[in-house]
């Protein structure tokens, strides 16, 4: 026991030393925040259970591991953003930026103590596989996941490609949980992609915010506009997980003439901020849906909103996933780093996101459509001895037109409906120009 005694004074004697030295180092602002008070009572106690833990624990831990689950621990019970990077997670969290990572394509969360998907990437393994945003992870190969760290979890997701891993799957409104084997795979994250729905019509969608994903979406936009006039646009924003926050900006930017897309609100002073966008609408007013769904998070919920409260677009789809939180990078040492909820971000009109998500405008399931064959029906042209049409018109008996886009995509066809309902309306609205006459009062 006296041993015991000592080693336990001898370390709080370092506690009271390393507190000393996390005081001094503390920004000035923020020490005065906590008016450079600690917590000694609970750092003893902090002290007391690590040193219980240190000498019996039934197998021997080393210091910097005891610590390092320490410091896991006290993010673990903040938020599910909040989490230490280990060497590894910090450099997938680089690749994830720049686009190209080794796994299994999924971008995951924690929530109640199990990994949950906020959406996977598109042409992943997990994409591939059917996984969805809102499945829970359960097992990956025979281990639970129930008590993991997010970075564990992830950790024994990745693996050299080609490799095999089981993943045991909870969905919401099935009773019964199922597996999935995947094939890690190197995941290029195509960030920007576009095309023409019909002549006239385009189709951006971009998979996550990457750094270059503002000047990406720029680039699509030209390509599209080089086909000839573009008269609707849908961005398509579903299982876009979110990403750099800039390239939001960025985004938003190209289709504002000016004014606020997003502003932060934090402790720190340096946490508020306010991000505007140029005045450089780079469609020129053509009129635009963003589609969005539960697998819409962060940036992406930072463009839908903005173009929502600035009355630029039409959101349509389903409720978005609800992260309104910002995180920063706190760097420990090169190949350490801290993620941390420093902020919530606000939409042009002061909504906060953070738990609500984007409702959009008009509300389109995802839905398994079949049209309804009326090919049978008989119509005046049919009958024997019709007349003519007045106007000269031949009759015309075409095979009715193949509605791909409805069966494969219904979110993405009722937001091409809608476009091209919006330019109709446009095209009417627009009066005959006026007949000039000739001025026969002699007046000069």
């Amino acid at each position: 026991m006296a041993i015991v005694m000592r080693s336990l004074s001898r370390y709080r004697k370092c506690l009271a030393v390393a507190a000393s030295a996390v005081a001094l180092s503390l920004p000035v602002q923020a020490a005065i925040e906590t008016k450079g008070e600690l917590p000694l009572d609970e750092l003893r106690t902090f002290a007391d259970v690590y040193n219980q833990i240190r000498i019996g624990y039934v197998e021997e831990i080393d210091d910097s591991t005891l610590l390092e689950y320490a410091i896991q621990g006290m993010l673990m019970n903040l938020d599910p953003h909040s989490i230490y990077l280990t060497e590894e997670a910090f450099q997938d969290l680089q690749d994830a930026t720049t686009g190209e990572f080794t796994g299994l394509g999924l971008e995951v969360g924690m929530e109640d103590g199990y990994v949950k998907i906020i959406s996977p990437i598109d042409g992943s393994p997990a994409a591939e596989a059917g996984l969805n945003s809102g499945d829970v992870i359960l097992k990956l190969d025979t281990v639970p996941v129930k008590g993991m760290s997010l970075s564990e979890a992830i950790d024994l997701m990745r693996g050299p490609k080609g490799s095999e891993i089981n993943l045991t799957i909870g969905r919401p409104g099935e009773s019964q949980p199922f597996e999935v084997t995947l094939i890690r795979d190197v995941i290029k994250v195509a960030s920007v992609r576009q095309r023409l729905l019909e002549p006239g019509y385009g189709y951006i969608r971009i998979a996550q915010f990457q750094g270059p994903t503002g000047a990406d979406v720029a680039k699509s936009l030209g390509k599209l506009k080089a086909e000839g006039e573009l008269k609707g646009l849908v961005l398509d924003l579903r299982n876009n997980p979110g990403g750099v926050l800039r390239a939001s900006v960025d985004v938003a930017g190209l289709f504002l003439d000016g004014g606020n897309v997003v502003y932060t609100e934090g402790r720190l002073d340096n946490s508020d901020m306010y991000f505007d966008a140029e005045a450089i609408d780079a469609t020129d007013g053509t009129p635009v849906v963003v589609l969005i769904n539960a697998g819409s998070a962060s940036a992406s919920e930072i463009v839908a909103g903005a173009l929502q409260d600035h009355g630029r677009a039409v959101v349509m789809g389903t409720h978005s996933f609800g992260k309104g939180s910002v995180q920063t990078i706190l760097p420990l040492s090169d190949s350490r780093a801290v993620k941390l909820t420093t902020a919530l971000y606000f939409t042009p009109n002061g909504r906060s996101i953070q738990a609500e998500g984007i409702e959009p405008d008009i509300l389109v399931e995802r839905a398994k459509v079949t049209a309804y064959d009326n090919s049978r029906q008989v119509k005046e042209a049919d009958l024997s001895g019709h007349l003519d049409n007045a106007n000269g018109k031949k009759n015309k008996k075409g095979k009715k037109p193949k509605n791909d886009l409805l069966a494969r995509d219904n979110q993405l066809y009722e937001a091409l409906t809608l476009l091209k309902g919006i330019n109709i309306l446009g095209l009417r609205d627009k009066k005959p120009a006026a007949v000039e006459t000739n001025n026969s009062s002699g007046e000069s």
